[in-house]
């Protein structure tokens, strides 16, 4: 990505900020649907876990499915009627399978969980042609690719939803609701992060996928290893960022101001290939563009500041960071903990509580949407059930004429951090001025709040939940 195309996105930003104004498509209520006719776009992994799962909710009917591989299409039907659950009516596959699904006259929403260099124009085509948009992460990638996002949201009147499944985890959403409740004082500072150790990328062998250019005729898919050997900067941002982003009501009272960001040299990728791959294959040779670790700081109109981080490649844990400090005290993952004051300057929080007294906490402010569906969530599973949690509060507010958490706004918010942290770790750590997607309705709009499911309203059977609660329940 040259330096030419960067600056092409900032100075349309400028002309479009100021040839519009406001947000049209923050907190619209979309039509009520009885019934959400639910189109898959994509049936590798996370594609064919969705299916799953979103079987299991009332009132939602996968329509309609599409992949480029005819194989993971009849999986999909395989497993559905294995499961209980008629095959799906419209099923494609060929590259033309995504234009053939965004049918307003098939389907509702077009859940897209393909490969990341796909996102956006399959989600611009799903919004032209009459259909509501939800995309894996991150949606897109460049400042220009989510201003078009915006515009076509706004043009089309049509929802365009990133999946940021990690806003619906358990931890997170207590940290939102012990925000929301106060408990943490007045929000001054965020941590966030994606640290994974994906070295195993190299190791992936998937005969089915179609050649990768460049890489001595292997039948395998590296679009991922592809990217990051190609770019620089924070090109995965929005797990951890989105939910400290919800803390801190960006977009709903604040907004991203400018961030620089800075990165290591690439030292692990590259050691582990030229170990454990032959000196004269493709792998041993690869040249990585990225450091082993981005760290991009950000500050915000309100004077508060987020650190995050993003490390896919050193032998580590796992970690999101997650971490949101104020003036009464703090909530921080991996492990949970947690500590306020009761008074300023009481002196509690010089120490994290105690487990006993953390895991009341963690009892006693459960989210109510972990309190109501936990159980479901639990058992029909998705990342310790966040997965689950994220298609249920999608389908309850499609079903009941209720605004989506986020919109297209906040997913271009927290996307535009590749781009911009790429810029600024290729210009020696340069600060650069985040755009503001909302044209001022940040100043005004109201804050993520703490929501709620109804799962019985939805159609949940009373046998279904008590089932869930003892751990029993199967998607």
């Amino acid at each position: 990505m040259g330096a030419a195309a960067f600056c092409a996105g900032c100075m349309r930003e400028k002309v479009l900020g100021a040839a519009a104004v406001g947000a049209p498509m923050q907190g619209v209520r979309l039509p009520k649907m009885d019934r959400v006719r639910l189109g898959i776009v994509g049936l590798g992994n996370r594609g064919l876990w969705a299916l799953q799962r979103i079987s299991a909710i009332p009132g939602v009917e996968i329509a309609a499915v599409a992949d480029l591989h005819a194989g993971r299409v009849a999986n999909a039907q395989k497993w559905r009627a294995e499961n209980g659950h008629a095959p799906v009516p419209h099923a494609f596959s060929g590259p033309d399978a995504h234009r053939r699904l965004v049918d307003p006259a098939l389907v509702d929403v077009a859940y897209v969980v393909t490969n990341w260099q796909t996102h956006v124009p399959i989600a611009l085509e799903a919004m032209r042609a009459g259909c509501h948009a939800f995309v894996e992460v991150p949606a897109a990638f460049t400042v220009d690719q989510c201003w078009e996002l915006v515009e076509t949201s706004e043009n089309t009147r049509r929802a365009c939803m990133q999946l940021e499944n990690c806003c619906y985890g358990e931890i997170e959403m207590l940290a939102l609701n012990l925000c929301r409740k106060g408990l943490l004082g007045e929000l001054v500072h965020g941590e966030a992060g994606y640290v994974h150790d994906l070295r195993s990328n190299f190791d992936w062998d998937l005969p089915n996928s179609p050649k990768a250019i460049g890489l001595d005729g292997d039948r395998q898919d590296f679009w991922r290893l592809d990217w990051n050997t190609a770019h620089k900067g924070n090109q995965y941002p929005t797990h951890g960022l989105g939910p400290i982003c919800q803390y801190m009501g960006i977009n709903h009272g604040d907004a991203f101001d400018h961030l620089v960001s800075l990165e290591s040299n690439q030292f692990n990728l590259e050691a582990y290939a030229k170990a454990k791959y032959p000196a004269d294959g493709w792998k041993a040779r690869r040249k990585i563009a990225m450091g082993d670790m981005n760290v991009t700081l950000i500050k915000t109109a309100k004077g508060r500041s987020i650190t995050l981080q993003h490390d896919v490649c050193s032998p580590r844990p796992y970690t999101r960071i997650n971490t949101i400090t104020g003036t009464r005290g703090i909530l921080t993952d991996y492990p949970y903990r947690v500590a306020f004051e009761e008074k300023p300057g009481d002196g509690a929080a010089h120490a994290f509580f105690d487990e006993k007294k953390a895991a009341e906490i963690r009892k006693r402010h459960r989210h109510p949407m972990w309190e109501h569906a936990g159980p479901l969530a639990e058992t029909v599973g998705g990342h310790g059930g966040m997965d689950f949690i994220m298609d249920l509060r999608w389908a309850y507010c499609l079903q009941n004429g209720l605004p989506l958490d986020t919109d297209v706004y906040d997913l271009a918010t927290w996307c535009s951090v590749c781009e911009l942290s790429e810029r600024s770790v290729r210009a020696r750590s340069k600060t650069m001025d985040c755009p503001d997607f909302t044209r001022g309705a940040w100043r005004t709009a109201a804050p993520f709040g703490v929501y709620d499911v109804d799962v019985a309203k939805m159609g949940f059977s009373r046998e279904q939940l008590e089932a869930a609660a003892k751990g029993a329940m199967e998607v």
